[in-house]
């Protein structure tokens, strides 16, 4: 049976978030936006493509920092409210220029920096 992206389950704005895993080594990297139109983009070309909640407009990650992100798999969570985007991530996938943007911890009550900027990455 051929995906639809219409089937998904999208919040009130016409949005479903999706969760960016680098697909070799399962590290959670960032969690962004897409509209069903994204998904099929994303399907279409193999390049992850988001939906830019501030700018009102698509957002293929990697268009302007080069840090991009190859499609390996697109997953769909049990209630299809929610996807899982495997992908194979050049550089580092946060604009803080980290590998991932869950960089800060919870450890003690207190917010720790675990991750530095990647060097020379920008």
């Amino acid at each position: 049976m051929p995906f639809d992206p219409a089937t998904l389950k999208y919040d009130a704005n016409g949005l479903i978030p999706a969760i960016a895993q680098e697909a070799a080594t399962g590290e959670v990297l960032m969690m962004a936006w897409m509209n069903a139109d994204a998904v099929a983009r994303t399907l279409d070309t193999g390049r992850v493509t988001y939906w830019s909640r501030s700018r009102q407009a698509f957002w293929i990650k990697g268009e302007t920092s080069g840090h991009v992100q190859d499609l390996v798999e697109l997953r769909v969570d049990c209630d299809r409210d929610c996807l899982l985007v495997q992908v194979r991530q050049s550089g580092p996938a946060c604009h803080t220029n980290r590998r991932s943007c869950f960089y800060t911890a919870v450890r003690e009550g207190k917010e720790t920096e675990i991750m530095a900027p990647i060097a020379g990455a920008e």
